[in-house]
């Protein structure tokens, strides 16, 4: 196994702020047309704007696209994989 499968693979494109394609997403925890959060390989992100939309969406190829107006992608834990995972280690 290669440290790049070890650690995941995500990359993403944005285009004039209005159109976002992502890979490498791993589940999408919530969205409305303006705020999408989602998870990557390599951990969290958070996609905020107006008027956002899901275009295309499989997280079976690991693929997301999201247009409208795009004002700020921010990146939260990298080992954090889902907020359901965090709930159930704090009831252990």
């Amino acid at each position: 196994m290669t440290a790049e499968n070890e650690s995941g693979r995500h990359s993403l494109t944005l285009e004039n702020r209005k159109l976002l394609s992502l890979e490498g997403v791993t589940d999408i925890d919530s969205f409305d047309d303006g705020q999408i959060t989602l998870f990557t390989q390599l951990g969290e992100l958070v996609v905020k704007g107006r008027d956002l939309h899901v275009n295309e969406l499989s997280v079976e190829a690991g693929r997301l696209t999201v247009e409208g107006d795009i004002w700020s992608l921010s990146y939260g834990e990298k080992n954090r994989k889902t907020k359901a995972g965090m709930i159930k280690k704090a009831f252990r």
